[in-house]
């Protein structure tokens, strides 16, 4: 059993007798406390898609329910049903769009090393790679002669996502980007 600081996003924990995902984590440290952190979760419960906000001390224990990720890959959406082909043995896995709206701008049919979590048989989530692929779709002209560390402009990606890159790239480059941080990390290696 953790405590609520070891807990991290999308994780699944058991409260209250049911299963929900963490979605969202926010530390504070109280002024005038003695002792310890507060972590306020934003949680889903899997069955209802119904939304809690709970606050924990550092030292709570809290239970991990049972999960299962499962590699998968992007195949094609549904109206507001995202659907994923497990690698193995090809089950799809439906994820309504706004259980993955986070996500969403980071998913394209190449994107490799997501993974579906799935609790009680129900895909709940999804577990993205730190850093995906994703094609520059429209930027100003590049500088010749920019610099890595020079300023930065807007870049507007395949899926929508804008980030702030280096001068020196241009429309149609692959960039590797940060999921969680959604930023820039470099140019995609070159297959």
């Amino acid at each position: 059993m953790p405590k609520a600081s070891d807990i991290k996003k999308n994780a699944a924990v058991e409260y209250n007798g049911k299963t929900y995902i963490v979605r969202d984590i926010e530390r504070s440290v109280p002024q005038g406390r003695s002792g310890g952190s507060l972590y306020r979760m934003r949680m889903y419960d899997v069955v209802t898609g119904g939304k809690i906000d709970e606050t924990f001390k550092d030292s709570d224990m809290l239970n991990l329910a049972d999960l299962i990720r499962k590699p998968a890959t992007f195949s094609y959406i549904d109206g507001d049903e995202y659907v994923f082909m497990d690698s193995e043995d090809y089950t799809p896995y439906n994820l309504n769009k706004d259980s993955i709206a986070d996500e969403i701008l980071f998913i394209t049919e190449d994107t490799a090393g997501i993974q579906v979590v799935i609790v009680d048989d129900v895909p709940v989530a999804l577990d993205m790679p730190s850093n995906v692929d994703l094609e520059v779709m429209e930027t100003d002209p590049s500088i010749k002669g920019g610099s890595a560390t020079a300023r930065t402009k807007p870049a507007t990606l395949t899926t929508g996502l804008v980030v702030q890159v280096p001068e020196y790239i241009s429309t149609g480059e692959k960039l590797k980007v940060s999921v969680e941080e959604r930023k820039f990390v470099s140019r995609a290696d070159s297959k």
